[in-house]
């Protein structure tokens, strides 16, 4: 008997465009934010989307970027990367005018509930870009009141600025952040351990249980968490969900091949109500419930 086809949710929203580099900012700690013409991922990508992208003629093998900004209308996607290894290596050296391969948007984004308006977003690192993205997704909604927490052992990749916005329940000497947010209307903090001026002298986690600690029981009720960062950091934003009893979605980070979900070389353990399976954050993510990703 013919088996049925099995309907693949990805199959048909990933493009592969030969993108124009649009700009290329180089800042502290190796880190860049590149702007390129890709008209169609930009007019698909979703908060937590990314793209897997060449890095230059003498390596075949794309790499992952999350996506920072995109504008349909205009048709830019923007990422912010850290220089690592060889191929962001690579892509630092590339210049305004050369084009790349990008394809994308690809995996499942974020997903905010709407009885549940007060979002938390958290962003460690190079795990800043989504929260950007969603932080810009949730502003065309009245209903959403945003707050944005980064961390950083590296200096910012933009100038901080002292917060106009003011946010209750957060520690008096915080009051650094960035000031794309700011013009948003976004109330956003940042967090390190590295003592830079007007950030918060801990890790965002401790920030982010300062802020909760000030809520009233129905104000906590109101709030989900979104993080993307570090595996440590994301194990440690579970915990802190757990303890709050919130809800909490997490952007993973691996290494890729494909991007596709045919090499299954980014899987996962995730526990499931039909017990625990190995899930690829490709497709099947990169975004999965914190508490299916880090249970205990």
């Amino acid at each position: 008997m013919t088996q049925p086809a099995v309907s693949k949710p990805h199959r048909g929203t990933i493009f592969v465009e030969d993108a124009q580099i649009l700009s290329q900012h180089a800042h502290l700690g190796d880190q860049h934010i590149l702007r390129v013409q890709a008209p169609q991922c930009a007019a698909h990508a979703q908060p937590g989307s990314f793209a897997h992208i060449t890095c230059g003629p003498e390596l075949p093998m794309r790499r992952p970027l999350s996506i920072m900004r995109v504008d349909a209308q205009s048709g830019w996607v923007e990422f912010l990367y850290k220089a690592v290894g060889q191929g962001t290596h690579l892509l630092a050296q590339r210049k305004v005018g050369e084009h790349i391969s990008v394809m994308g948007p690809i995996g499942k984004p974020f997903q905010a509930h709407r009885e549940r308006p007060r979002t938390l977003l958290m962003g460690g690192g190079v795990g800043i870009p989504p929260m950007v993205f969603l932080a810009e997704h949730l502003k065309a909604d009245k209903h959403w009141q945003p707050l944005v927490l980064m961390g950083s052992e590296v200096p910012f990749p933009f100038k901080t600025q002292p917060s106009r916005i003011l946010v209750p329940g957060l520690p008096d000497g915080a009051i650094a952040a960035m000031p794309l947010l700011e013009d948003w209307g976004v109330p956003s903090r940042l967090a390190s351990l590295q003592g830079y001026p007007g950030c918060f002298d801990g890790y965002i986690t401790e920030l982010a249980r300062a802020w909760l600690n000030s809520l009233s029981e129905a104000q906590r009720n109101e709030v989900e968490l979104f993080a993307c960062g570090p595996h440590p950091m994301l194990a440690a934003t579970a915990k802190l969900a757990r303890e709050f009893d919130l809800p909490c979605q997490v952007s993973l980070e691996e290494f890729m091949a494909c991007a596709v979900g045919g090499c299954a070389g980014c899987t996962v353990r995730v526990e499931t109500e039909q017990g625990p399976a190995m899930k690829r954050v490709c497709v099947d993510g990169p975004v999965f419930e914190a508490r299916q990703v880090f249970p205990d």
